[in-house]
């Protein structure tokens, strides 16, 4: 997805969780957490285990205590919480989508960022005013300049959004899901409903992955690299990326990403 308005932030994903999750039969290997916040419930936390882990029978979540965790709406609660499966189960080894921060500027985007603010005309996740599953085609350009692929957000959301530190589950009444610290007291919340009710807003397969993605990047391990995105001027940046966690994708996307700023902001028309 892309999104209308970036702190450095290279913190690990892992530090402050308060939701440890391990197999019953390894108590002393942790297989993910999260940072507990407003709004997650048992059955939220139910349906991320379940992108978290691939299982190949039913599955049951139990705490410290060893007393069953329902999957139900009440407020899930701190604390380290075992998996008991019959059969085998394993992380899941999807691979996480590595990105870098989405560009709004440019000759390209200028009919998708105004289609955008039309439609939303304020940020849909604070409510503060100012090719899959697409099918409303843009003015010009690929799929991916389509209405149905933005949100508009206000610049400190969209950076969270970009870093997967927050979501959208369509799956539970449109819940805002945040995987770090709740500064804007908006965890918990939901997309309101004039909001969900418009045809051309991003459709739920759009949301669904992107919060897929955000569980994986948060979850899994000691969670995804954060990236610096910022850099300050005079800065190394080729150095700085090259001795960085996944050096060679993400070089690929941010010359690829540097390339695509400089075409629009001259004017090459792409096709």
């Amino acid at each position: 997805m892309c999104y209308l308005n970036l702190d450095p932030c290279t913190e690990d994903r892992s530090r402050g969780r308060d939701i440890h999750i391990y197999d019953v039969n390894d108590r002393d290997t942790v297989l993910g957490g999260l940072i507990l916040t407003n709004g997650i419930t048992n059955a939220n936390f139910f349906s991320m285990v379940e992108i978290l882990v691939l299982f190949t029978s039913s599955f049951e979540l139990r705490d410290e205590d060893d007393t069953k965790i329902e999957r139900n709406d009440s407020q899930l609660q701190p604390g380290k919480y075992y998996i008991t499966a019959a059969d085998p189960f394993s992380v899941n080894n999807e691979p996480w989508l590595l990105r870098t921060i989405s560009h709004t500027t440019g000759t390209r985007v200028k009919p998708f960022c105004a289609a955008t603010r039309a439609r939303d005309r304020r940020c849909v996740i604070s409510g503060n005013g100012y090719d899959r599953g697409i099918t409303i085609p843009p003015e010009k350009g690929e799929a991916i300049n389509s209405v149905q692929n933005g949100l508009l957000l206000r610049t400190d959301i969209h950076e969270l959004f970009d870093m997967f530190n927050i979501s959208i589950n369509p799956d539970d009444n449109y819940n805002i899901v945040f995987f770090t610290r709740d500064a804007n007291g908006l965890a918990g919340k939901c997309l309101d409903k004039n909001f969900r009710g418009n045809l051309q807003r991003p459709v739920d397969q759009v949301l669904r992955w992107h919060f897929r993605q955000a569980a994986l990047a948060n979850m899994r391990d000691a969670g995804e690299p954060r990236f610096e995105h910022d850099f300050p001027s005079g800065s190394d940046i080729v150095g700085d990326i090259l001795h960085g966690p996944k050096a060679a994708g993400r070089m690929e996307l941010e010359l690829f990403n540097r390339l695509v700023a400089q075409v629009d902001v001259w004017g090459v028309s792409s096709s």
